[in-house]
């Protein structure tokens, strides 16, 4: 007859196959390249951030970090692949804004709760962007004008409906005492074709990034009147923020390292810490800086707090923009 001990160590023998795969991953983890999934397309704000952010984790992990593009549903099949890839730090991805509204625009149930979040890589300001051949010259006459035209008459463009720089339209008309969609939103693929239609004149303003304005900036084809930020940008040192010009608004598109849930506990914190490592790499911090992103890095619990809040916002101007189904 086998012994009660014999059995418990018998049935200890038999589980530790399944036991020792998990804890030798955390120890050596990574043994192999990491994907990082950009749920946006190529050459756009998430893939620049994602790519420059890519070369100082790589340095640290001492593995390639190849970065895919997933793209498809305004972001849900990229957020979705990272969410439901296996969650053993081979596969991590940039988690966008969008993704804290596509349940309250009843696009998809996911959501930050699908999400091991780690930290915000960067941060994009909004801005006031114009035609260079047009009336306005500065921030002041462009908000005057706003003001006394019928609602709908302003036109704006950058993103689709419900998008990132819709909603920053849409805050920046109520800070200014106006209807959320005092400025009638015409969707759009994109910062490109949008910034395309402004120099035609098919739209009256362009509030997404001052970043992709910029080469038609330096060309004198669109002007930049002010940033949605809570402080200048390095590549647009003479323009005002909103806030110096009396707007009490800002906004500010998001970045951020986000993993599956249920990573073990050790590979999450040595990703964090390598992260965190490859993200104050000169490098990594002066490129950044160079393409007019502002880098950004804080403790998962402060990027918790600091999506919670921003979801709160974003859900009332949706919601008073007659777009929430969720």
């Amino acid at each position: 007859m086998i012994s009660r001990r014999a059995l418990a160590g018998l049935a200890g023998a038999l589980s530790m196959p399944a036991l020792l795969p998990r804890a030798a991953l955390a120890q050596s983890w990574p043994t192999r390249p990491v994907t990082m999934v950009v749920p946006w397309a190529a050459g756009g704000g998430a893939d620049t951030v994602t790519r420059i952010f890519a070369t100082g984790l790589e340095a640290e992990l001492g593995q390639p970090v190849n970065v895919v593009n997933r793209t498809g549903g305004n972001g849900i099949v990229g957020h979705a692949a990272i969410a439901n890839a296996s969650p053993d730090g081979y596969t991590i991805g940039c988690g966008t804004s969008e993704l804290v509204n596509f349940k309250v625009l009843g696009q998809s149930s996911l959501g930050p709760q699908n999400f091991g979040l780690v930290s915000r890589i960067a941060v994009i300001p909004a801005g006031v962007t114009v035609k260079a051949e047009g009336e306005w010259k500065d921030f002041k006459s462009f908000a005057a004008a706003l003001k006394e035209a019928p609602k709908g008459k302003f036109t704006g463009s950058g993103v689709s409906t419900g998008g990132s720089w819709h909603l920053a339209a849409a805050g920046m008309a109520k800070a200014m005492g106006m209807e959320v969609d005092t400025i009638r939103w015409i969707p759009s693929q994109g910062g490109a074709p949008a910034l395309q239609d402004l120099v035609a004149g098919g739209i009256s303003v362009f509030t997404g990034s001052p970043i992709e304005a910029k080469p038609l900036a330096d060309a004198g084809q669109v002007r930049v009147l002010a940033v949605m930020a809570d402080q200048r940008v390095s590549s647009f040192p003479d323009v005002p923020t909103l806030r110096e010009l009396g707007v009490n608004w800002d906004y500010m598109n998001w970045f951020a390292l986000v993993t599956p849930r249920g990573l073990p506990e050790p590979v999450r914190k040595r990703l964090i810490e390598a992260a965190m490592k490859g993200h104050a790499r000169p490098e990594v911090q002066n490129t950044m800086k160079q393409h007019g992103i502002v880098p950004v890095w804080e403790t998962p619990k402060a990027f918790e707090a600091y999506m919670q809040q921003f979801a709160k916002t974003t859900s009332g101007l949706l919601n008073e923009l007659g777009l929430a189904r969720g």
